[in-house]
């Protein structure tokens, strides 16, 4: 009894520490990117044009700007690009179901050939293959597995990702912008809430991917930092050429 109960309580111990988290989830990725280059590319054009030695009514100008046309930017672009990739998955998938319908004896053993090379005994391989080619739509979510490397029922929404992009851009654009909302006339306020979020948004990203937080955290105050450092150099240079 003592060993049942050791036993029941390892694979509940397994049960709960054997998850996993969604790498293939089609939000992630535009989020964090959008977050990102809106904190980076709004700062670092802020920061140019300040350099300038222009008003802060320019500056908050230049950022309500930039934030629009990058937030647009990234949708349309994020929307077209997970469009673009999930039609040519779909193509393939078609490619994929044809074969199977006309030629099911040559997928199922096609379907063997694969178990076999990945060491499993060519009887197994053969009867597996031929429980499995049963049901055509759990054979073309196999074959889409070996062969093409993909789920077909968890492709990337297009609208997901361009909803993800266009509202984690706006956001991460906004930071620089808002000292200036709030009555700021200066530049230094908007260029240390903007590091501090470059900060943040590196150390939520470590959570996710379960790196050292404070290292990601920094590589990203570092990396906008150089951004905004040069662009300033760039509108101060030019700025007196003008």
């Amino acid at each position: 009894m003592a060993i049942i109960e050791t036993e029941a309580s390892l694979h509940e111990a397994h049960r709960d520490n054997h998850t996993h988290r969604d790498v293939n989830g089609g939000w992630l990725r535009p989020a964090v990117f959008g977050a990102m280059d809106g904190l980076v590319s709004n700062l670092a054009l802020m920061t140019g044009v300040a350099g300038g030695a222009v008003s802060h009514q320019t500056v908050v100008l230049t950022g309500l700007a930039g934030l629009a046309a990058g937030a647009f930017s990234m949708a349309a672009g994020e929307y077209t690009s997970v469009a673009s990739q999930r039609e040519l998955v779909e193509a393939e998938l078609d490619v994929e179901r044809r074969e199977l319908r006309k030629h099911p004896k040559d997928e199922e053993r096609e379907l063997a050939q694969l178990y076999e090379g990945r060491g499993v005994t060519p009887a197994l391989a053969r009867e597996v293959a031929r429980q499995l080619s049963k049901d055509p739509e759990q054979a073309l979510e196999i074959h889409a597995r070996e062969e093409l490397g993909i789920d077909p029922g968890d492709l990337p929404s297009p609208t997901v990702a361009a909803a993800s992009s266009f509202g984690s851009f706006a956001l991460g654009a906004l930071l620089p912008v808002f000292p200036y909302l709030l009555g700021a006339t200066a530049l230094w306020p908007a260029v240390l809430l903007a590091l501090l979020g470059l900060f943040a948004c590196g150390a939520v990203v470590a959570r996710v991917t379960a790196r050292s937080w404070w290292y990601s955290g920094l590589r990203q105050l570092a990396l906008g930092g150089a951004a905004a450092g040069v662009t300033y150099a760039l509108g101060s240079l030019f700025g007196a050429a003008v």
